[in-house]
């Protein structure tokens, strides 16, 4: 036989701003996107984060992840038993990967380099993969205005045939 996977569910986010200012903390600023993203998506679905192998985010880094697990588990929802953040994938321990942000680079790459190959072999078989993003200008960071993030989710799921 042969697997394929298959995109099966995809939620586009909206535009949330909690009045993160701090240019230098981009996955503060991205993590209440994450966390309505993610919870809508669970609710729709009428899943619990135990029903994927995996819930992977954008780079949220250090700060943003434990805040995105403390929003979520405000609903009643633990997310760590199955959630990793992309930048905490890519970088190593010695790198400091504490304020996330590194962009759609860091999400592309981990999505189609381990997690793709660990999803072919077969150690992955439901992801939900929650590509985050801050919406900023040179302008608004100069003059310290809260920065906006947005997350869209995808449910990629592997099936053999």
């Amino acid at each position: 036989g042969h697997s394929r996977l298959r995109l099966t569910h995809v939620l586009f986010g909206k535009m949330i701003e909690m009045g993160v200012k701090d240019a230098n903390n981009m996955g503060a600023a991205m993590a209440p996107a994450a966390y309505d993203t993610l919870s809508t998506l669970l609710q729709d679905l009428g899943a619990q984060p135990t029903d994927f192998d995996c819930i992977v985010t954008g780079d949220l880094g250090h700060v943003g992840a434990d805040l995105l697990l403390t929003l979520l588990r405000t609903d009643g929802i633990d997310l760590s038993p199955v959630y990793s953040d992309c930048g905490s994938l890519l970088f190593g321990d010695e790198q400091d990967a504490h304020a996330g942000g590194s962009g759609c680079g860091c999400s592309a790459a981990v999505l189609c380099g381990p997690l793709l190959r660990d999803m072919q072999a077969g150690k992955i078989r439901r992801l939900v993969f929650a590509g985050t993003g801050a919406m900023m200008s040179p302008t608004s960071v100069q003059q310290g205005q809260p920065i906006a993030g947005i997350c869209h989710a995808a449910v990629i799921e592997r099936s053999d045939a």
